[in-house]
């Protein structure tokens, strides 16, 4: 395509993600995006097929042949107060993009208006905006909605930017990149009674807090050490008065592998030491489990185009190789499982971390991220 084109339309992208970046809208809230979205490409003469997942929607660009690549971004915000200062900052009170969907929205806005405006290649790019990645496993919703049955890809790719790297550098490895996650509510239910008198009570907060002490035992007795867990108890609520002991107490808590055997290893231990430390005290456990994610693993030929068409575009150290997988969790992993393809960072420099109230996403990533899914899609379609 000419590049001149492209250079001219960049500061109206500039101002697509700074207007998304007004009206965040969390998990399958995000009508007022989706309809701005998918609007734009469709008066740009993509195919639009809205309503997957309830806000989310695929655009497609078929310009003849079999072969067919998939482009992800999601698009959902999170319940935050902006604390950027920003003349462009959220105008949706509590809720910001502190994890640069915005920008990541309009980095594949970037990557169809290059691609619409290139008539040097035959294929199919299916550009998937994606709803409630943050908390609802959109990802999973849209697949079971028919996503990969109605759009099918022979591979799909998303960018994430990442704060810490160097900006405009990409990262990434193969087989696994981010840890899955599964989340629980565990109440445990004892009998409350008066705090001078606990001989006639099963207290919850002692056997919750064994429950706590006891989990602690399982990443260094139950993983192996060259695999890689987390357990956190993010939440502990019980009781009111300090004379009082409670009838139940809840915890909230997340658990994290970056092997799936692991993973399941995880979840059996932590519901069997929960039973067991509670029945030890004469109390009683439930187990909400919410929803989870599994491991996000990489193809290893998907990784390696994407190294060869970094290094071909930007240069060799344009990309660095991550040497461990991220403990943070991705719903694209869901993806993963149905079509071959990789999950890569795009360095968004020294700014504020992820879920930060004061985190911003770099917009000179505007021009590097769309080149990228350009190349990407014409050279796997080639």
């Amino acid at each position: 395509m000419d590049e001149s084109v492209f250079q001219a339309f960049l500061p109206e992208l500039v101002d697509i993600r700074r207007r998304l970046h007004q009206m965040p809208e969390t998990g399958y809230e995000e009508r007022q995006t989706s309809a701005f979205v998918a609007d734009l490409l469709e008066g740009w003469g993509l195919t639009v097929t809205r309503g997957l997942a309830a806000t989310g929607f695929v655009a497609a660009l078929d310009r003849g042949g079999d072969r067919a690549i998939g482009l992800r971004a999601d698009m959902d915000g999170l319940p935050i107060v902006e604390e950027t200062g920003a003349v462009y900052a959220s105008r949706i009170p509590g809720m910001m993009h502190a994890c640069g969907h915005d920008g990541h929205t309009t980095m594949l806005i970037g990557a169809a208006f290059r691609l619409i405006h290139d008539d040097d290649f035959r294929g199919k790019v299916h550009f998937i905006f994606q709803p409630a990645e943050e908390t609802a496993g959109g990802a999973a919703r849209m697949i079971e909605e028919g996503l990969f049955d109605r759009f099918p890809c022979e591979a799909v790719f998303a960018l994430h930017n990442y704060p810490g790297l160097a900006a405009g550098r990409f990262s990434a490895r193969t087989g696994a990149m981010m840890a899955a996650i599964d989340a629980a509510t565990l109440t445990v239910r004892g009998r409350g009674g008066h705090g001078a008198r606990p001989e006639d009570t099963v207290d919850p907060v002692v056997a919750a807090s064994s429950i706590v002490m006891a989990l602690q035992s399982v990443i260094s007795r139950n993983v192996p050490p060259q695999e890689a867990g987390v357990i956190t108890v993010g939440a502990f609520h019980a009781g009111s008065a300090c004379n009082v002991i409670p009838d139940e107490a809840v915890l909230e808590i997340s658990l994290r592998a970056t092997d799936p055997d692991v993973r399941s290893r995880l979840c059996r231990r932590f519901e069997d030491i929960a039973r067991l430390q509670a029945e030890s005290f004469g109390a009683e456990v439930r187990i909400d489990w919410q929803v989870g994610y599994p491991v996000t693993i990489n193809d290893a030929a998907a990784v390696g185009l994407a190294i060869e068409v970094i290094r071909d575009t930007f240069g060799d150290d344009a990309f660095e190789p991550l040497d461990r997988p991220m403990m943070g969790s991705e719903d694209f992993a869901f993806m993963l499982e149905k079509v071959k393809g990789a999950y890569l960072f795009l360095g968004n420099g020294d700014s504020a971390g992820l879920h930060n109230s004061r985190y911003d996403f770099d917009d000179a990533l505007l021009e590097r991220g769309p080149i990228f899914l350009h190349a990407l899609a014409r050279r796997f379609l080639a």
